[in-house]
């Protein structure tokens, strides 16, 4: 255990927090994503997992330390529910609260076509599989940057 430390971030996912660098994108997924063929394809090129816990909790512990990209329209993305885009389910709705409260705003996700968003978690840097058994618990975070202390 770490102070001030989320104790849902194992060793693997702190390590892939602290590698990754400005834009890289990071997955959060449910149980039902492909996540460790997609996994292989990422620039890890491994699954990692925040077993037993919802997407929403593993956002959040993942925001306590993980900054969003500000130059970007993008950095907070969920999957489109098939045939209704523009629904927002309760699991997206819960990360939605993560963001915000974690960049002390309000930073609405964008929505990604269900393949599309597929393509885009191949490219990312990681992809963490949740406990999430809820549909549509996928999520890409791009990170950013961390401003120099004022002078």
């Amino acid at each position: 255990m770490l102070k001030g430390i989320s104790p849902l971030l194992n060793a693997d996912v702190l390590y892939a927090l602290r590698a990754m660098g400005h834009g890289d994108d990071l997955i959060i997924c449910d149980t039902n994503f492909p996540a460790d063929s997609v996994a292989r394809q990422t620039r890890l090129g491994r699954l990692l997992r925040i077993d037993n816990v919802t997407a929403g909790e593993a956002a959040a512990a993942i925001l306590s330390l993980y900054p969003l990209d500000s130059f970007v329209d993008d950095a907070a993305a969920r999957m489109e529910i098939v045939g209704n885009p523009t629904e927002i389910p309760a699991v997206q709705q819960e990360v939605q609260r993560a963001i915000d409260a974690a960049e002390g705003r309000s930073w609405p996700m964008v929505g990604v076509e269900r393949y599309a968003f597929y393509e885009r978690a191949k490219q990312a840097y990681c992809v963490v599989q949740t406990g999430e058994r809820r549909f549509y618990g996928c999520f890409a975070l791009r990170k950013g940057v961390i401003a120099p202390d004022a002078a």
